[in-house]
């Protein structure tokens, strides 16, 4: 994935900093002066691992125990203190193979009830935060904070690392948002689907600034990921539960 983001990255810099070239040249000559200047279903697996091995060490010291007791020297019994302390560490070691199923258990229920909270979410509008735009009937949504009004490029590549669309847009200070339309350069329409994209600022000094932003569109599904945990599907674009930063109607 990184090396198909960089496409829309890179290209959003490139852009960034002609634009920032281009402003710095146009103030210098008109002032005369020159200016300078980036979960729960991974627990519940880990646990298994270790109930598992755990498992395995309580029944080889089981075996270690009665063999123990079976082949002890009956002219000289094993020691009442040793033998007490070794039915203490059994007790222990059978409570905490015990304590991990519960565990376990639990997760495995968190993780339902999770998905099922998270199928409230379908058909609303959610701004996630995400290095991929989904583009859902033909459209797709940005929202970005840029610190002063300033130039700002977008860079839009494809999952095979190939650039869609790139523009410059004017960015007020603060909160701004911008549409895309679901064209490419050449002004053609593009299926649905998740591209990967950039957001970067053009500073005054010439210098470039990537800026903070999340995506919206409409959530379409919730899964649980055995590797990541529960999740959220905007039509092609997948994200966890914790890139969720609002949700609309």
């Amino acid at each position: 994935m990184s090396g198909t983001t960089s496409v829309a990255t890179q290209q959003a810099n490139a852009m960034a900093a002609a634009i920032a070239a281009s402003e710095q040249t146009s103030t210098s000559a008109s002032s005369g002066t020159s200016t300078s200047s980036s979960t729960a279903t991974t627990a519940a697996q880990t646990n298994q691992n270790a109930l598992t091995a755990l498992s395995g060490n309580f029944t080889d010291f089981l075996n270690m125990l009665m063999t123990q007791l079976q082949n002890q020297d009956p002219t000289s019994p094993m020691d009442t203190n040793q033998f007490t302390s070794e039915l203490v560490e059994f007790s222990g070691v059978e409570q905490q193979i015990n304590t991990n199923a519960s565990l376990t258990q639990l997760i495995q229920l968190t993780q339902a009830g999770e998905v099922m909270q998270g199928s409230e979410f379908d058909g609303k509008q959610v701004s996630v935060t995400s290095t991929q735009i989904p583009l859902q009937n033909g459209t797709g949504s940005v929202t970005y904070t840029a610190p002063t009004a300033e130039p700002v490029a977008v860079a839009i590549s494809n999952s095979a690392g190939q650039l869609v669309f790139d523009t410059s847009l004017t960015a007020t200070a603060g909160q701004n948002t911008w549409t895309w339309d679901g064209t490419d350069n050449s002004g053609d329409k593009v299926a649905d689907g998740a591209y990967n994209i950039s957001v970067i600022g053009a500073n005054s000094d010439g210098s470039t600034t990537p800026l903070t932003f999340t995506v919206t569109g409409t959530a379409t599904g919730v899964q649980n990921n055995g590797t990541t945990g529960v999740e959220l599907d905007l039509g092609a674009v997948t994200v966890p539960f914790s890139s969720i930063v609002s949700a609309g109607n």
